[in-house]
């Protein structure tokens, strides 16, 4: 039961990476058209966890870096996970 709990979280967390990369891919596309359903939707789903990480580590000239810094925490909360799983 908790393996399949935690294969679920793991699953979820791959889904979100999925969600972010494509919220960084729009982000690189100018006039996007951001009253767009689905990149409203992109920024709901992503935004939350971005704008924190934002203000604790401020955007170095124009790169973005919290993106980054979320998928490394996403990696590591996977890995973390797994490894729960493995025991």
């Amino acid at each position: 039961m908790q393996n399949n709990v935690i294969q679920l979280l793991v699953a979820l967390l791959q889904i979100y990476s999925f969600v972010l990369l494509a919220r960084i891919v729009l982000s690189w596309i100018p006039n996007v058209d951001r009253s767009n359903q689905i990149v409203q939707l992109l920024y709901q789903l992503t935004e939350p966890v971005l704008e924190p990480v934002r203000r604790t580590i401020p955007p170095l000239g124009m790169i973005d870096l919290s993106p980054i810094i979320v998928f490394i925490g996403l990696r590591i909360l996977q890995s973390v996970l797994t490894g729960m799983a493995s025991d």
